[in-house]
């Protein structure tokens, strides 16, 4: 049987301010890999804990090309070749009669696709994370906040953050394992 990892150390803070300064802390301390779980929404935090991946957006983009392309193909393919309908004189390619077309496939392509990249990036549905087994953590939809220090990253010492949360007056600090 494997033995069970070590996931990180998890702090429970009651006020979003006491978190920002803890994540500030933190990094200022060298600690690279660290995650925090809020009820809502804290302005800043994700530039704090240096939270950037803009992989979404360039799939976004991407899933944006992709239906515009699609679109103008069917409308081309549709409507001068396959199935040419002389309506009113009009040109079989006219553009302007496309743009409605192209202009819904860019949205449905792009928005598709980002829902899809979020999930996937994000490891969704996820119906188990170590820090789950944290105490008080279903709180963490509710009113407290908690900050993380994971095990991989390169300062990472047990003993050494656990004192560290304390010092910060964290509300508790716990050790989270990946498998229990």
């Amino acid at each position: 049987m494997e033995p069970v990892k070590n996931y990180g150390v998890v702090a429970e803070f009651e006020t979003s301010d006491a978190l920002i300064a803890a994540a500030k802390k933190a990094k200022e301390a060298g600690y690279a890999r660290l995650d925090a779980y809020t009820p809502f929404p804290i302005h800043g935090l994700s530039d704090i804990i240096e939270f950037r991946d803009y992989r979404v957006r360039w799939a976004m983009f991407f899933g944006g090309v992709i239906g515009a392309m699609t679109g103008i193909t069917l409308e081309v393919y549709t409507g001068g070749f396959d199935y040419p309908i002389n309506a009113g004189g009009k040109p079989f390619l006219s553009w302007p009669a496309f743009l409605p077309v192209m202009y819904e496939c860019t949205i449905l392509f792009s928005a598709l696709t980002g829902l899809l990249a979020m999930i996937t990036m994000n490891g969704l549905p996820m119906p188990y994370h170590p820090v789950f087994n944290v105490p008080n953590f279903e709180r963490a939809s509710q009113d407290r906040f908690f900050l993380a220090v994971e095990s991989h990253d390169p300062n990472y010492d047990e003993e050494k953050v656990i004192e560290f949360f304390k010092k910060l007056k964290a509300t508790s600090v716990s050790v989270a394992w990946e498998d229990q």
